[in-house]
């Protein structure tokens, strides 16, 4: 059999650059206040000198409980008007995965932003969850290769994770995040008020995210948290922005220093939990929002890996008294859904080794702060776990294999 290990073209020129991406996370209230310059700071800062074009895309479910926003918006844009100019009147679109399902409103958005002369130098402001981040997002990167966008986040989990990345995506052909780019944003602006009236669901949801960072990334953290849950639990705003807070550094840190912010690479830290997480979102009906699916998949990783040998019991007993510390569940009958005799959770690892490249690759721990990556999962074994949580709701908190 031949090898092309070994094997050089005999003529070839090797083609390499780099490409340095800059963006500031600002960390502030009542963004909209004209006394408040870091908005027009964020788009301008570059270019202080010239008028900046914007258009404006609001997710529907903020429009809703704030209803002044677009007189907000438009009072903000006068009092710069020396550095900001508004193409047209704000575009709401839906909240939720409905954003992300929907192939038509990527079609329209772009159609918007051709009728508004939306050029590369102009900006692109979106206002909402993470899926609304994703989808306009994902229709931004794709007009004229990429046009500047500036996220304000309106939810926990995007404030400290989805809105601060470097993705976009919508979801296609039966599968979470089919289609999709990597694209920075030009700037991102973490708005503490736009939490105000966000349900306390949503925000006990958001605070998965910080609980999966933790794990793999800061054990001090997850003692924070720990520390904290009550306090996080009734969404007292000076514990939940400072949670907010260390959870997008570490995000961030993870995003500069990993070595693979694109994902070129199968292995994915950040997705501890995903690979059930997004099977559960689907096979819900997005009925579980991402943030409550990943604190199941988490649960579900972490009792895994006690039965693989991997983590100790108390490890996966104080993670899951912090999800339900912080009112998220630990176990959900989709879960046990079966489909021909077998788990249909399962069918998320086949989907999460596609959305890898080829190649699964699971984090799982080996203690708080501490993981390695394997390369399978024995259904068995994920069978068994999935009993034992199941069976954790009818009795103390005790781990017994």
């Amino acid at each position: 059999m031949s090898t092309l290990s070994q094997f050089r073209p005999a003529e070839f020129r090797a083609q390499r650059f780099a490409v340095e991406f800059e963006y500031p996370v600002i960390f502030c209230r009542d963004a909209f206040d004209t006394a408040n310059p870091n908005l027009a700071w964020a788009i301008a800062r570059r270019e202080p000198e010239r008028q900046h074009p914007l258009f404006v895309v609001v997710d529907a479910g903020v429009a809703a409980v704030w209803p002044e926003l677009t007189q907000q918006i438009a009072a903000y844009v006068r009092g710069f008007a020396d550095t900001l100019r508004l193409l047209a009147p704000p575009r709401f679109v839906p909240g939720g995965e409905d954003a992300k399902n929907d192939p038509a409103l990527i079609a329209d958005l772009q159609a918007d932003f051709a009728r508004a002369k939306l050029d590369r130098q102009g900006v692109l402001l979106i206002i909402g969850g993470g899926a609304v981040l994703d989808a306009v997002g994902y229709a931004g990167s794709t007009t004229h290769r990429g046009v500047r966008v500036v996220r304000m986040p309106s939810t926990v989990l995007a404030q400290n994770d989805a809105g601060i990345g470097v993705k976009t995506s919508v979801n296609a052909f039966s599968a979470k995040n089919f289609l999709g780019t990597f694209a920075p944003p030009f700037a991102v602006l973490n708005d503490a008020s736009l939490l105000r009236t966000l349900p306390l669901r949503d925000v006990r949801a958001g605070l998965a995210e910080a609980i999966k960072v933790a794990l793999i990334r800061d054990v001090k953290f997850f003692h924070w948290l720990e520390e904290h849950a009550p306090a996080l639990k009734r969404a007292e705003s000076t514990a939940l922005e400072a949670a907010i807070r260390r959870c997008a550094e570490l995000h961030l840190e993870h995003i500069a220093s990993a070595g693979d912010p694109f994902e070129q690479g199968s292995a994915r830290p950040l997705d501890y939990g995903h690979w059930c997480a997004h099977k559960l979102e689907t096979l819900s009906q997005h009925e579980l929002s991402h943030g409550e699916a990943v604190a199941l998949g988490m649960a579900l990783d972490a009792c895994y890996a006690v039965k693989r040998g991997l983590l100790q019991p108390a490890a996966l007993e104080r993670i899951c008294s912090l999800l339900e510390a912080l009112g998220l569940r630990v176990y959900d009958e989709h879960l046990s859904l079966e489909e021909g005799g077998r788990l249909a959770i399962l069918r998320g690892l086949q989907e999460f080794r596609e959305h890898l490249g080829g190649t699964l690759t699971i984090t799982l721990l080996t203690g708080l702060g501490s993981a390695v990556e394997v390369s399978e999962m024995d259904e068995g074994t994920v069978a068994s776990a999935v009993a034992w949580l199941k069976e954790r709701q009818t009795r103390p908190c005790s781990y017994a294999s």
